[in-house]
């Protein structure tokens, strides 16, 4: 068994959005990506930001921002089962178990893992606020699992980003805004390019 602040269970615009978030601002996270994303299917021509890029080119993108902060992505490992601890929750995985003080559920329409966590739905959906947390505390849902056929890209990445706001501002004890400025990216960018 191993341990870890944030898991994240989808590697879609959600997922790798709040992997993002979380990562890059201190908490150890854990990401589980089966590769099924919708995005594989899609062209973006409604991103805000970007022109045109095939799903697949933007998933790949995606996982690279995140792989650069770290995120711990353990790619083509399924998820079996979500449960609550006396410390967070329990991950049961095909690769074995993890622990993890928050868990965010990014997979899509698929919507097993909250039902099981026990998170309470409304008209199909997981029911969530603003922030994106469930019923059960400390665990998030996202995109196409809280919304009815607002299965947007761009959507799914802004919900991903409130989770992981939401996490940061309940572990800094305050609001937590992710604000950078371009010398903020002068510094990451000239690391990685040390690093290299």
């Amino acid at each position: 068994m191993s341990d870890t602040k944030v898991a994240v269970v989808g590697g879609g615009p959600a997922g790798l959005s709040a992997a993002l978030f979380t990562q890059k601002n201190g908490l150890d996270t854990v990401l589980f990506d089966t590769d099924k994303t919708w995005m594989h299917k899609a062209h973006l021509f409604n991103y805000l930001g970007v022109g045109s890029v095939d799903g697949t080119a933007f998933i790949e993108t995606a996982r690279r921002q995140v792989d650069s902060f770290g995120v711990d992505r353990r790619q083509g490992i399924k998820v079996a089962g979500v449960s609550e601890t006396d410390g967070g929750f329990s991950i049961d995985t095909d690769d074995g178990e993890l622990t993890a003080t928050y868990v965010i559920l990014a997979t899509g329409a698929k919507r097993d893992l909250a039902e099981g966590l026990g998170c309470a739905f409304a008209d199909d959906l997981v029911d969530v606020g603003v922030t994106m947390e469930t019923s059960v505390e400390n665990a998030y849902a996202t995109g196409a699992m809280v919304r009815k056929e607002e299965w947007q890209a761009v959507i799914a990445a802004g919900d991903g980003a409130a989770a992981g706001l939401n996490i940061l501002s309940k572990e800094k004890g305050e609001r937590y805004h992710d604000f950078d400025v371009p010398a903020d990216a002068d510094a990451v960018f000239g690391q990685m390019a040390a690093d290299e």
